[in-house]
C-alpha cells in the first residue's frame, strides 16, 4: 500500500481536528468577561479555520484511497486531545493557555506528517502538512501574545 504513514496522520489529524474544533467550541460558550465581545467572535474563525484544515485533510486522504474517521465515535475514539466537561470557573487567559496547547499538539502532528509524507515520497501531502502548520504556528503566536508570553515554537522535544 502507498503513503500508509502519511494516511495514518492525516485520519489522526481527523479526529483531532475535529476534537480541538470541540475544544474551541467551548472556549466560545464558556467565556465571560470585558474581552468576550471581542474574543467570542474570534472563536468563530478559529473555528472555521480548524474546519477548513479538517475538511482538506479528509479530502486529501480520500484521494489516497483512505478512508477518514466520520463518526463522533471515531473522533473521541482516536483523538489525543483531552476534553473536559464546560465549567465557568476557567478565566480568559486558562482558556487562552488551553487553546495554545492544542495548537502545539496540532503543530507538532503536522511536523509529524511533513515528516513521513517527506520520507513516503509524497509531495502534495507534504505541501498541505507545511501549510498548515505555518497557520498552526500563527495562531500559537497571537494566542501567546494576548497572554503575554512569547510563541516558543519550536520542536515539541526543544521545548521548556
Amino acid at each position: 500500500m502507498k503513503y500508509e504513514q502519511t494516511k495514518e496522520v492525516m485520519n489522526q489529524l481527523v479526529a483531532d481536528l475535529s476534537q480541538f474544533s470541540v475544544v474551541i467550541h467551548q472556549t466560545h460558550w464558556y467565556m465571560r468577561g470585558p474581552e468576550f465581545l471581542t474574543l467570542h467572535p474570534l472563536m468563530d474563525e478559529f473555528m472555521d479555520e480548524i474546519n477548513d484544515q479538517l475538511d482538506v485533510i479528509s479530502e486529501r486522504l480520500i484521494t489516497l484511497d483512505g478512508s477518514p474517521y466520520s463518526t463522533l465515535r471515531e473522533f473521541a475514539d482516536n483523538t489525543k486531545i483531552e476534553d473536559e466537561i464546560g465549567t465557568w470557573d476557567r478565566t480568559i487567559p486558562e482558556r487562552m493557555e488551553i487553546l495554545i496547547s492544542g495548537y502545539r499538539y496540532l503543530a507538532d502532528l503536522y511536523q509529524k506528517g511533513i515528516e513521513v509524507s517527506g520520507e513516503e515520497g509524497d509531495d502534495c501531502t507534504q505541501d498541505i502538512f507545511i501549510g498548515f502548520k505555518t497557520d498552526i504556528e500563527k495562531k500559537i503566536w497571537m494566542v501567546s501574545a494576548k497572554v503575554d508570553k512569547a510563541p516558543n515554537i519550536a520542536p515539541a522535544h526543544e521545548r521548556a
